[in-house]
């Protein structure tokens, strides 16, 4: 039995005052109840999940906790905010496909999946987020207007979008073919990876030909390389170093910067004065990056040139005496002081 006969979506720049439950994202002044596993978002004692969209579905036997409200919205788009405000704009149907739309979240947030086809149905939603390959016309230029439309579209959408995925396999069948020539990869022992549990840390070691077209993150996002749902699906870490060759990049997974609760990752550090450091040993002039601890899914990588001139041995205890000796740099818990 769910606790409401279905909300009704308001697009967040529409609000103003009316009382609302936000899903996956951050609350208005006038949000009654909030299901997001944001950083430092306060959740219901008992609804604390990895996912949002956990949060959602067990709210829906909790009607005591929306007060009333029959709005529901989210100040951005992706498959985890798609999948919670689903499941209280049409709990029936959302709990006919729960574990489904629980997997199709996690594909969407965490790159990970049990169920190849919710894999492909988060594709498919990041396909519809991507302006340049959606199949829908609107305000591009203007992401409030562009994800209000997409939750209109795709709220409604959802059920055939998992029923009947082969009617939209142009937009997927691309990004599937790389994702199995990257479990091959995997498979065949050909890319390895290594746990340093002490760390939270996984690295991972790639052959220079394993595939490169990457794979989506989030609504439409795209990360490059080997497919990133190969990748985390096999790696325990929340820290994630893959070593092509001579090129590196280091990413902290997107775990780290929620409120994850089936584990804690280590705290992130601020790698910051490590590219600086790292950027001095560059001979050629280019530099290294690190885009912040508070970044969803920061990144440190080099600019300028396509291989460092650092051996893998070098770059990695370089890596792993900062990431040992820095002081934390982002608590999603509120439990120390947050930095970018």
């Amino acid at each position: 039995m769910t606790g409401s006969p279905g909300f009704r979506y308001v697009p967040y720049q529409d609000l103003g005052g009316i009382p609302n439950v936000i899903v996956d994202g951050s609350a208005t002044d006038s949000t009654v109840l909030t299901l997001s596993h944001w950083p430092n978002s306060p959740v219901p004692p008992g609804l604390e999940s990895d996912l949002s969209a956990e949060m959602a579905f067990s709210s829906l036997a909790r009607s005591d906790l929306h007060d009333g409200t029959e709005v529901v919205s989210n100040n951005h788009f992706d498959q985890d905010g798609l999948v919670s405000l689903f499941a209280l704009v049409e709990p029936q149907r959302a709990l006919e496909r729960r574990d489904f739309l629980l997997d199709v979240a996690a594909a969407g947030d965490f790159a990970t999946y049990r169920n190849r086809d919710a894999a492909r149905v988060s594709m498919l939603i990041s396909a519809f987020a991507d302006s340049a390959r959606s199949p829908l016309t609107g305000r591009h230029d203007d992401y409030s207007q562009w994800s209000a439309l997409l939750y209109e579209d795709l709220s409604g959408r959802l059920p055939e979008l998992c029923d009947r995925l082969d009617r939209y396999r142009e937009l997927w069948a691309d990004e599937d073919e790389t994702l199995s020539a990257s479990e091959r990869c995997i498979s065949s022992g050909r890319v390895r990876i290594e746990e340093v549990p002490t760390l939270d840390l996984t690295v991972v070691h790639v052959p220079e030909d394993a595939p490169s077209a990457g794979g989506h993150r989030f609504g439409a996002q795209w990360a490059n390389g080997v497919h990133p749902m190969v990748i985390h699906n096999a790696a325990r870490g929340f820290a994630v170093l893959v070593v092509r060759g001579r090129s590196y990049e280091f990413t902290y997974r997107y775990e780290s910067w929620v409120q994850y609760r089936t584990r804690r990752p280590r705290p992130r550090v601020d790698l910051r004065p490590l590219a600086e450091e790292l950027s001095h040993d560059e001979p050629d002039g280019s530099t290294w990056t690190f885009e912040g601890a508070g970044s969803l899914t920061p990144r440190l990588y080099l600019s300028g040139a396509e291989r460092s001139a650092l051996t893998p041995e070098q770059f990695r205890a370089r890596l792993e005496a900062a990431i040992a000796g820095a002081p934390p740099a982002w608590d999603p818990y509120g439990e120390v002081t947050s930095s970018a």
